[in-house]
């Protein structure tokens, strides 16, 4: 057990009783013993006082890591600390000459629809979609409108299909495909 916490106190993580009790106050004039650490400066982080108790609260309320620094060096101190002071490059940067190809060979083209690298094309307008529905092209007129409608309401037609539920939906939606482009010709 004992040469555990010798090893522990070789490491840094805490220190022997025995060793504890040895030491006096760096604080000059203190004579009591130093149970407590403190960093002796920024540049020397794991070089430490040892300090009682008075004394380390007395260091530790100075204490400023930034004291002496410009505003240039702690603005770059506090970005490295972001990334634990390790070094970061953009997103997306090319670190080495290796390219990599992150196509994948589909002899079957059953990916075909998913990697298709043609730019989307923006939703169709209402007027377009009801022009779709109602099989008609441009120039629109209002008398090709109302004669088309005429043909399709009596083509979907609920009662002339026996009460399909199939012609239902499509009658609701060529009535809603007229009502649009109804409104676009006459406004």
């Amino acid at each position: 057990m004992k040469a555990n916490t010798n090893r522990s106190w070789r490491l840094g993580w805490e220190e022997p009783e025995d060793n504890k009790s040895q030491r006096q106050c760096d604080h000059p004039g203190c004579g009591h013993g130093g149970e407590f650490k403190a960093p002796r400066g920024r540049d020397r982080l794991h070089e430490y006082y040892w300090f009682c108790l008075t004394h380390v609260r007395a260091y530790n309320a100075a204490w400023n890591y930034y004291a002496g620094m410009s505003a240039d060096e702690i603005e770059g101190e506090l970005r490295r600390d972001t990334t634990w002071q390790r070094p970061t490059w953009p997103l997306g940067a090319k670190t080495s000459n290796r390219r990599f190809s992150f196509t994948i060979r589909d002899p079957f083209g059953v990916f075909e629809d998913e990697f298709d690298d043609s730019p989307a094309k923006p939703p169709p307008s209402p007027e377009d979609a009801a022009m779709k529905v109602m099989d008609l092209e441009e120039p629109l007129t209002l008398g090709a409108l109302k004669a088309r409608y005429k043909e399709l309401v009596k083509r979907h037609h609920p009662d002339a299909n026996g009460g399909e539920k199939a012609a239902e939906e499509k009658f609701k939606e060529i009535n809603q495909a007229y009502t649009t482009l109804l409104h676009s010709l006459t406004a």
